[in-house]
């Protein structure tokens, strides 16, 4: 499997302003086979970019001897396709469609997809959606995007987070597979899971469905946000996640989401992928 790094996990990535190439030059430099493009409605990827700019970012990639892995987005997360607010609702609707023409200007053909909350656990103050409305809300707006998806080539990849939503791998599968789509998967974190399940029977269950693999870690004793770790420091059994993987066949992208930057946690990232993934 080919390793990559999250655009989020350099300096300045999180809030959008490390330019691109020199994100690309420090993910080449730590020995990444790609790297993961973060777009949001600010910052130096956004719905607004345009197609030479894509152009100028794969050359750049290029150059550097990279892959564009994916791309990955949290604007869903401050405005929700679960939203209790029509226009919220509309409006990540608009954004996710012009996201995914610019993945396919990137030359990569999944999009890290979050699909809604019942609740979002760092806005305390936030809305609480009723899970059944949730589940709806977030049914409707994939059906609404993935007819884009499906021109495009790209697939909407949607990522198991801590939004009290789609809280099994059984129910994750039936999700994606109302929408009888290949253009509709999953993007499978296997450190997010771990509070209340195993990443490698969720591997096995949604089988051909993941499109993409998010590594983390993560520590149950703790249990709360603190408990993400750096790797090899949590309870992710790594060899039973690369197991399932071979069993189902996946060797695509495994990609390093490693939140918030910490100075040198880039350089642990790298040589802990490389020892898992045996880069």
């Amino acid at each position: 499997m080919k390793i990559s790094a999250n655009y989020w996990i350099f300096e300045g990535g999180l809030d959008g302003t490390l330019p691109i190439a020199d994100a690309m030059k420090q993910a080449a430099q730590l020995g990444f086979d790609g790297i993961e493009l973060c777009i949001a409605s600010q910052g130096v990827l956004t719905q607004k970019t345009t197609q030479a700019e894509c152009e100028t970012f794969c050359a750049e990639a290029q150059k550097n001897g990279l892959e564009i892995s994916g791309v990955a987005s949290g604007e869903s997360w401050g405005r929700s396709p679960t939203s209790n607010d029509p226009e919220v609702r509309q409006s990540i609707i608009d954004f996710t469609k012009k996201a995914l023409q610019i993945t396919k200007w990137l030359g990569t053909d999944a999009y890290l997809f979050v699909p809604g909350a019942v609740d979002v656990f760092f806005l305390p103050d936030g809305e609480v959606v009723p899970y059944d409305v949730c589940y709806q809300r977030a049914t409707d707006s994939i059906f609404q995007i993935a007819p884009t998806a499906e021109k495009l080539g790209v697939s909407i990849a949607v990522e198991n987070v801590w939004n009290k939503f789609l809280l099994s791998p059984l129910e994750m599968r039936s999700f994606i597979d109302q929408f009888h789509s290949r253009n509709v998967g999953a993007y499978f974190d296997v450190g997010n899971v771990l509070l209340t399940g195993y990443p490698e029977q969720w591997v096995r269950i949604l089988g051909s469905r993941i499109k993409r693999i998010h590594i983390k870690d993560f520590k149950r004793s703790i249990g709360t946000i603190d408990g993400f770790v750096d790797l090899l420091e949590g309870d992710v059994d790594f060899e039973a996640v690369k197991k399932a993987l071979a069993e189902i066949g996946y060797d695509g992208f495994v990609t390093a989401e490693m939140l918030p930057f910490v100075s040198g946690r880039p350089e642990k990232t790298a040589k802990a992928m490389k020892q898992i993934f045996n880069n």
